[in-house]
């Protein structure tokens, strides 16, 4: 890859799953890497390894903490400020109920990070990519923002509202250069599960027993693919399911059942 090419490309949400799959993906094409979690373990880890490769900045950022996305995003050094890809990977889902079952800390968590998480990083970091009038910002949602399924209420709720903010950040950045696209997943086998169930190893193997479900990696290249495109083209959404998957709630499982 020519230098012209190198990518400063920041990742939320990279200490595991599809996050932590697209900075391998992109360390391998030598893009540079700004990887942002809540666990400095974690992410200390990842830099270390994926150093050896190319550029790494490791961030200790929660996304639901407003003023600690902008006062980090506005420290970064020089080197590092000029961000042409910004990856919005961190969300969750916390339980599995009715509404009027539900918990409403539950609600908070998923709110606070599914949305207005995503809306501090954007805040953060898109007036540079306005200032330099070039940029790519990709979303990563859900097919729960093109379903609702019977106890995902709120958490539904909060990928509908970033596929609303999504398309609407499209159309405020077009005269800036700025390319936007949404990757909507059907089912991927990560920690996902484990933290909707709040740590129930149990509960969370048993939604990918008997069932072929996308890999983290699967999703990675997705969105590799969509940022190695050509600058005059933009891939605006993919939904990226599971070949054994039609619905949010409808999987074909091993053995032939529905």
């Amino acid at each position: 890859m020519g230098a012209y090419m190198r990518k400063t490309i920041l990742i939320t949400g990279a200490s595991s799953g599809i996050g932590a799959s697209c900075a391998f993906k992109l360390a391998e094409k030598k893009h540079r890497l700004i990887l942002a979690a809540r666990r400095a373990d974690r992410i200390q880890q990842l830099c270390d390894e994926l150093s050896t490769i190319t550029d790494v900045h490791p961030l200790i950022m929660d996304v639901r903490n407003r003023e600690q996305v902008f006062s980090i995003i506005k420290a970064l050094p020089a080197a590092w400020e000029e961000i042409d890809v910004l990856i919005n990977n961190a969300g969750l889902a916390v339980g599995l109920s009715h509404l009027h079952e539900g918990y409403p800390d539950d609600w908070d968590r998923m709110i606070d990070t599914n949305i207005k998480g995503v809306l501090n990083v954007l805040k953060a970091v898109t007036p540079g990519m306005i200032r330099h009038k070039k940029g790519h910002i990709v979303q990563i949602s859900s097919i729960a923002s093109k379903e609702v399924y019977p106890n995902g209420n709120v958490y539904c709720a909060t990928k509908h509202a970033l596929d609303a903010i999504t398309q609407g950040i499209r159309m405020e950045l077009l005269p800036y250069h700025i390319r936007v696209t949404s990757i909507h997943p059907g089912m991927v086998e990560t920690e996902f599960s484990l933290v909707r169930f709040k740590g129930d190893k149990a509960r969370a193997d048993a939604v990918y027993s008997n069932v072929e479900p996308l890999s983290a990696d699967d999703v990675a290249e997705v969105i590799v693919y969509s940022i190695e495109l050509p600058s005059h083209v933009s891939l605006h959404e993919a939904v990226v399911m599971p070949s054994a998957q039609a619905g949010a709630r409808m999987m074909r499982k091993k053995d032939g059942s529905i």
